[in-house]
């Protein structure tokens, strides 16, 4: 026990003394110094080559290059270079607002400058003194400019509340204009001695400020009107709940707060009460549940903005790969705080069929004066059980239901990015997502599928430009959304979509034999589509208003003939962003692509050690083979937790591998990139020693 405790201790020192000489060769280095030998293979004081698990490398995205360790000590995640990307788009258009009220144009790499038109008025001596005052006095109404790594003493000041490696706040000081400061925080005290060594790398130093500290205590520190800063960046691994209230008042009036939620599991309503302790809403399982994420995340930072009399205004909102994004702008107004309960809302959602139903949560109603009157509102807006199936309804939210854009503004980012498609190496996709958002409806909040109303009535599927066109031909609006590719965004009522999903099934009927009668299928199929569903035909007077044919047979009631809907496609149907082919919905970018593993001090790399693992522990849970041997030869392939605990009792009868790690694994354990310290106690004759002993 005495010789394990005394090689425990020396393997602890020699880790230590490894980790202050890298460090103390990282700050040795000249700055500016970008050599990517040594930025690859980063050599220590003892002049031996460092181990594979900490090497580092050099990763080139936008006009940053940063070096972080091959192990995964700081997170990095190659995936989330289009997060990067639109947010670098986003915050130059906001920096163009913000400065264009001051006077001030910004000036990006790769815009097309406006072309000056000069006329040469010196023809006549008598002309040239007031050519020069003119001269003079168009320098003097010449607005300033603002361009890409000087500072700008009127600039914005951004905090990158968790910067890891820096990485975004360096593609902040490289790629947008008009800054003039860019604090990169992090808790820990690696990645801030990163983030400084990348500074140097990139030469941005004027404008990046390296800090170690809590990010919550940080903003707490900057509430004050005059030390808030006009973006915050929050991009945390996992939910961003813990920093949600101290950004609402870090930020500055009408500043950009950006923030990304990769916790789409609780989002999603995997665990609705989890969900709950951390954003303040119930998030059900639901086909629009990625929509319905980005409006709980909106809910929750209104919600507490509102507890210091700031409320947010979306700007723009994405749901993409594995997480959300959203960008909003915070203000203060007591008067317009009392009108966010009007823009939240509960949602009622049948478990059966999956038809919702929003009942907001206040109502604001304007009277004399031009003054607005705030109440309860009235509810709840349906049955106890669902009028087209019959099953009960599901509660969730509140979540955001007012518009998640703000068009305008996306229409300025899309044109930024549309005229200068070289700025960014995800410009293709950033196109192809705006457009669908322009396109979308802003004031229908959630969405159907085109699988989920076919799948509910067991009938074959529409196509998509089919059942778009049955909708306006009914004279409804429908959009796509760019959370889901086969999204169905109408804001015609749940009975009209349902009356032109029974038309669809009298043309490929459905077999009503194999139905249970208290299926969902069956009760909504047992009632005909016709006009008694609340429809009319007067344009006038009606809210749901359809192109019927009358034809002969028997009629559901005296007076109401049946429905036929229309599936002729139109030309509008298609829209304008399929029509050209944009990039709308990407495939998987790489293989095992998603949310990586959490940034542990001293893990080891996620490469081969990672893609073994994977293929070790792949079709662990499926059904083993039925010959014996084969089942006994695939168990062995799979380490006995036990053993590793040292309690499994089975010894070479245990169905699972007990084999000793190896060599290479322990050499791993052992540091050798310096000379080992003298072993104060050595071991006697009868000690065994070597690479399996510890």
């Amino acid at each position: 026990m005495s010789h394990v405790r005394v090689v425990w201790w020396l393997s602890l020192t020699l880790r230590s003394v490894r980790g202050l000489c890298r460090v103390r060769s990282m700050e040795g280095q000249p700055q500016g110094s970008a050599n990517p030998t040594a930025m690859v293979n980063s050599t220590v004081s003892c002049g031996e080559k460092l181990p594979p698990e900490t090497q580092e490398t050099t990763v080139s995205e936008g006009a940053a290059k940063i070096a972080f360790p091959s192990a995964n000590e700081v997170f990095y995640n190659p995936v989330q270079e289009f997060n990067r990307d639109l947010t670098c788009a986003v915050i130059t258009e906001f920096a163009r607002i913000q400065l264009g009220a001051k006077g001030i144009q910004i000036k990006v790499p790769g815009e097309k400058e406006v072309q000056k038109v000069v006329v040469d008025l010196s023809e006549q001596e008598e002309d040239k003194t007031e050519l020069k005052e003119c001269a003079d006095l168009a320098l003097e109404n010449q607005p300033r400019t603002a361009t890409v790594g000087e500072i700008c003493e009127e600039g914005l000041r951004v905090l990158e509340g968790l910067a890891a490696s820096g990485l975004r706040s360096i593609r902040f000081a490289r790629e947008v204009p008009g800054l003039r400061l860019v604090v990169a925080n992090d808790a820990s005290a690696r990645a801030v001695d990163l983030i400084r060594h990348n500074v140097q790398l990139n030469e941005v130093a004027h404008l990046v400020q390296p800090s170690q500290a809590d990010a919550r205590m940080l903003m707490y520190q900057h509430q004050r009107v005059s030390d808030r800063f006009e973006v915050i960046d929050l991009d945390p691994y996992g939910s961003p709940a813990p920093f949600l209230d101290a950004a609402v008042q870090a930020v500055s009036e009408g500043g950009l707060l950006c923030v990304t939620c990769t916790d789409m599991a609780v989002l999603a309503g995997n665990s609705g009460e989890t969900c709950y302790s951390k954003y303040g809403a119930m998030a059900l399982k639901s086909r629009a549940c990625h929509e319905m994420a980005l409006r709980i995340v909106l809910h929750s930072l209104d919600l507490r903005a509102n507890c210091y009399q700031r409320f947010v205004v979306p700007l723009l909102s994405i749901s993409a790969d594995f997480y959300v994004r959203v960008f909003v702008r915070v203000f203060t107004g007591q008067a317009k705080v009392k009108a966010s309960a009007s823009k939240q809302a509960l949602v009622f959602q049948c478990v059966g069929c999956g038809t919702f139903h929003l009942q907001r949560l206040g109502k604001a109603s304007g009277v004399s004066g031009g003054r607005v009157k705030f109440s309860a509102a009235c509810g709840p807006p349906i049955a106890p059980e669902c009028e087209h199936c019959g099953q009960r309804h599901q509660l969730g939210g509140p979540l955001w239901v007012e518009p998640i854009h703000d068009l305008d503004f996306v229409s300025r980012v899309l044109g930024a990015v549309s005229t200068n498609p070289s700025r960014f190496h995800t410009s293709e996709r950033i196109r192809g997502v705006l457009s669908v958002i322009t396109e979308e409806l802003p004031d229908v909040p959630l969405y159907y599928t085109l699988d989920q109303l076919s799948s509910t009535i067991h009938c074959n599927t529409p196509s998509l430009l089919q059942l778009r066109s049955a909708l306006l031909h009914a004279g409804f609006r429908v959009s796509l959304s760019h959370a889901c590719k086969n999204a169905i965004k109408t804001d015609a009522p749940a009975s009209a979509l349902w009356d032109i999903m029974r038309c669809w099934e009298k043309e490929c009927p459905v077999k009503r034999e194999r139905l249970s009668e208290t299926s969902p299928a069956f009760r909504i199929l047992s009632v005909e589509p016709s006009l008694s569903q609340g429809t009319k035909v007067d344009r006038p007077c009606g809210w749901f208003v359809v192109h019927v044919q009358v034809v002969a047979g028997p009629q559901p009631h005296p007076t109401c003939p049946r429905l036929k809907a229309n599936f002729t496609i139109r030309d509008d149907a298609n829209p304008s962003s399929r029509q050209r082919g944009l990039k709308r919905f990407q495939a998987n970018p790489e293989a095992n692509w998603g949310p990586r593993p959490r940034a542990r001090p001293g893990s080891k790399a996620e490469g081969k050690t990672m893609e073994d693992r994977r293929r070790l522990l792949q079709n662990k849970r499926k059904e083993l083979a039925e010959d014996p041997a084969q089942r006994a030869a695939q168990l062995k392939t799979f380490p006995c937790k036990r053993f590793k605990e040292g309690t499994c009792q089975r010894g070479d009868q245990c169905c699972y591998s007990h084999r000793l790690p190896t060599s290479e694994a322990t050499a791993e354990a052992v540091p050798t990139d310096c000379p080992q310290a003298p072993n104060p106690n050595p071991p006697g004759p009868e000690v065994t020693t070597g690479p399996g002993v510890d």
